[in-house]
């Protein structure tokens, strides 16, 4: 066991998995002898050099396109969007070719793209979101989003080693933040499987990602005025676990979904239709939804902080649901 970061971890597992299977291969901006931008790559250059590390144009369209085409040819790319805001550039990459082959041809499309979504670090608009819903409604894509170091590297294993194309989230803010005791043995954490982070009986929080650890906190603070929070970190988006989901809901009969990414649209308007349809005669209370408002993620540092989802708007919340 050894103490690693988030990004640490994610770099470990790039790492054993071009050690394992040499048809696995990186490629993205700066990603080669710089590191790139968060040094998440950061000495795997040296390592593989640069045809197992690849430099490529300032061209996220090319980029994945370059991956899907080197995947068709047998190789198991993962690309690196270096801020995820602009895999939109990738969109139809994605959607229309990715997600699809399998299905249009019997071929599947065995690609990762990677890349840190999120705020908190004042990057403004088109440094700050999650793109999560952008691709929600596409069958075909696996989406998956860690919250802690041990689910960074096992998650990214899994989605390298899988034989369809894995959107890879990671939270910039987490990087250098989380820390734990991750094993030394080669491992994965299955794509589809959510974790109960704590148990607990009068409301559940269904989320994932960075608000994992704001949930957390919330519910470390409620237990004093006698409010317990069962907090459930989905891991993976697309497939995600509806059986974890309904039971905790059965459980407490009060759930609050928490996301970063803005309100309409979101994820948790998926999430609030699958506990209405399966889940409603459990329930007594609204089904609340804790987002960031309906605006573009702001540069001043005050405006963001107000914008994102903190622990005191989830207290908020959980004591108006848990009076209901």
């Amino acid at each position: 066991m050894a103490v690693v970061t988030y990004l640490e971890a994610i770099r470990q597992a790039l790492m054993e998995e071009m050690q394992r299977d040499e048809r696995v291969f990186l490629l993205g901006e700066d990603i080669g002898a710089y590191g790139g931008a968060f040094k998440v790559t950061d000495g795997l250059y040296d390592k593989f050099g640069a045809e197992r590390v690849v430099d490529t144009p300032i061209s996220e369209s090319a980029i994945v396109g370059a991956a899907c085409g080197a995947a068709m040819m047998g190789m198991r790319p993962v690309a690196e969007i270096q801020f995820i805001d602009f895999i939109s550039c990738a969109f139809d990459q994605l959607t229309n070719y990715a997600a699809k082959s399998r299905y249009r041809q019997g071929i599947g499309i065995p690609i990762v793209v990677r890349g840190p979504c999120g705020g908190g670090g004042r990057g403004g608009p088109f440094h700050s979101q999650n793109v999560e819903s952008f691709f929600l409604n596409t069958p075909g894509l696996k989406m998956v989003e860690p919250a802690t170091a041990y689910d960074a590297k096992g998650l990214l294993k899994a989605a390298i080693r899988d034989e369809d194309p894995v959107l890879y989230f990671e939270h910039k803010f987490l990087y250098r933040r989380i820390k734990e005791d991750i094993p030394d043995d080669d491992y994965i954490v299955p794509i589809g499987k959510a974790k109960v982070r704590r148990e607990g009986k009068d409301i559940s929080v269904i989320t994932y990602g960075a608000m994992v650890h704001t949930a957390l906190e919330a519910a470390e603070k409620l237990e004093s005025e006698g409010i317990s929070l069962e907090v459930v970190d989905l891991r993976s988006l697309l497939p995600y676990d509806e059986d974890a989901i309904l039971t905790s809901v059965a459980k407490t009969s009060k759930v609050i979904l928490l996301h970063e990414a803005t309100r309409i649209g979101g994820y948790a308007g998926e999430l609030a239709a699958v506990i209405a349809e399966k889940a409603f005669d459990c329930l007594d209370g609204p089904i609340v939804r804790v987002t960031a408002p309906d605006t573009p993620v702001p540069y001043s540092p005050p405006l963001e902080d107000f914008f994102l989802p903190n622990a005191e708007k989830l207290m908020k919340a959980a004591r108006q649901l848990a009076a209901y």
